[in-house]
Formats: structure tokens, C-alpha cells, sequence
């Protein structure tokens, strides 16, 4: 599975937040872009998971969404 991340820095620096717009509330943060990567990983995965185990359908991204740092992930679904 392959989601676009939105990466958007604290004003004072002190931090990223992360959205996955193809996940509409799958938000997470990490303290460097590094943790906020692999932070990014572990919500996308528990998001995708989550919507298995209610039986709802599991968006797709159709496009690369616009922001100002965007990354595309690699995400291993939970088992």
C-alpha cells in the first residue's frame, strides 16, 4: 500500500505534524521528520487495520496530494 504524507512544521520548530490525506483523521507528529516517518508509518497501518476490523472499505489514493512537504510511503498492513 503507498500513501502520500503531509508534513507540516511546528512554528516554533519543535516538531512535524503529519496528515494522510487519503486518510481522512489519520494524523500523527514526531519531534524530527524521521519520527514523524516512522510515526506516519505505524498510524497509516493502525488506520488501515481498524477500518478492516469494522468491515468499511479502505481508500485507495488516487493522486499525490499538495502541501508543503509531501513524501510518499511504503506502509506493510498490521497483521
Amino acid at each position: 500500500m503507498r500513501y502520500s504524507i503531509v508534513l507540516d512544521p511546528e512554528p516554533d520548530g519543535s516538531a512535524w505534524n503529519v496528515t494522510v490525506p487519503a486518510l481522512p483523521g489519520c494524523l500523527t507528529w514526531g519531534e524530527t521528520i524521521e519520527d514523524a516517518v516512522a510515526n506516519a508509518r505505524e498510524a497509516i497501518a493502525g488506520h488501515v487495520a481498524a477500518l478492516r476490523d469494522l468491515g468499511e472499505a479502505v481508500p485507495t489514493e488516487d493522486a499525490h496530494a499538495a502541501g508543503p512537504v509531501v513524501l510518499p510511503l511504503d506502509v506493510a498492513p498490521a497483521a
